[in-house]
């Protein structure tokens, strides 16, 4: 197995899962690539050759998006996160890194729940279920029925539409391709039905921290934002720093929701340092007290210092 992605299949629980996998297994951990909503794995086509060169990369498509089937069901934030901790075990990954955009994130984060020794480190990137604030689109997509009703038949061109809205950072040819997996059936109801698991009018009601006591331990994170995201705001991986010791900020200025687009070289580049240091701190809830309620809301600010690292390279042009 080589640099060139290779498409696997298989059967996990209800769904036919499909990935692609670059490189062959080395003594460094797996990277396991996850996407967010209505996305792919091919947007991280750029990134991961580069980062398959000493190592094994997985890059799935979600339940409901790419290539992987849309069966009828809740498309709950923790069905997400059991698939893909079924498929892990599936594919016989005993330990790897994870790395989730966006919703793929908030996919990230539920898997600690679900397979916590599983996860060597973890990076999230533009990350959902981090705070409460997120764009109107995604709000106005919760009103009931509009989306799963009607909307099928508009997911290509809305597609198109998103990808302009957040940036058009996309090649012709990946969001061809994009819109036209998402105008396959199936797409509206999975779109509609994961976004008011995590979203309502007032914002993103799924939180980190509404289950955090219940984990453990956690792993080394990191987190990697645009300061000029659209969709989420920069503040939430501040806020998350701060409630959290040894979580790792690093900042792509003039960027947007998509820093491994935009900054292509500089976020490899951070990536790399993060998981090729030998040695990294897990993180760690720094005050119980202090831990925001399910509303979002906290009881206080924690004073823990944030490292935050600013990426100031000029932005790629594709």
């Amino acid at each position: 197995m080589g640099l060139e992605p290779q498409d696997r299949f298989a059967r996990v629980d209800d769904v036919r899962l499909h990935w692609v996998e670059l490189g062959t297994p080395t003594e460094r951990s797996p990277l396991v690539l996850l996407h967010g909503l209505n996305d792919s794995h091919r947007t991280w086509r750029e990134l991961a050759p580069r980062l398959a060169r000493d190592r094994l990369v997985l890059a799935p498509d979600l339940p409901g998006h790419g290539q992987s089937s849309r069966p009828d069901v809740s498309y709950e934030l923790q069905w997400y996160a059991r698939i893909l901790s079924h498929w892990l075990e599936a594919v016989r990954v005993e330990r790897a890194d994870v790395v989730g955009h966006s919703f793929g994130g908030g996919i990230a984060q539920m898997m600690l729940l679900e397979c916590a020794p599983r996860i060597r480190r973890l990076v999230l990137v533009s990350s959902g279920g981090l705070g409460r604030e997120v764009s109107m689109s995604l709000r106005l997509a919760t009103v009931p029925m509009v989306v799963d009703r009607w909307g099928q038949r508009f997911m290509g061109v809305g597609t198109r539409l998103a990808l302009k809205a957040t940036g058009d950072v996309t090649s012709r040819e990946d969001a061809a391709w994009l819109s036209s997996m998402n105008a396959r059936s199936g797409s509206a109801r999975a779109f509609a039905r994961t976004v008011r698991d995590v979203i309502d009018w007032r914002g993103q009601r799924q939180c980190f921290f509404q289950r955090a006591r219940e984990l453990p331990a956690l792993p080394p994170i990191a987190v990697f934002w645009g300061d000029r995201d659209p969709v989420i705001p920069i503040a939430h991986a501040e806020a998350f720093a701060r409630l959290v010791e040894g979580v790792s900020v690093t900042r792509f200025e003039g960027c947007g929701h998509y820093p491994h687009h935009q900054k292509l070289d500089a976020f490899v580049d951070a990536l790399r340092a993060f998981l090729d240091t030998p040695h990294v701190r897990a993180a760690r809830l720094a005050d119980f007290r202090n831990v925001p309620k399910h509303d979002g809301s906290s009881g206080g600010e924690v004073a823990t210092p944030v490292c935050t690292h600013i990426v100031r390279a000029p932005p790629r042009k594709l």
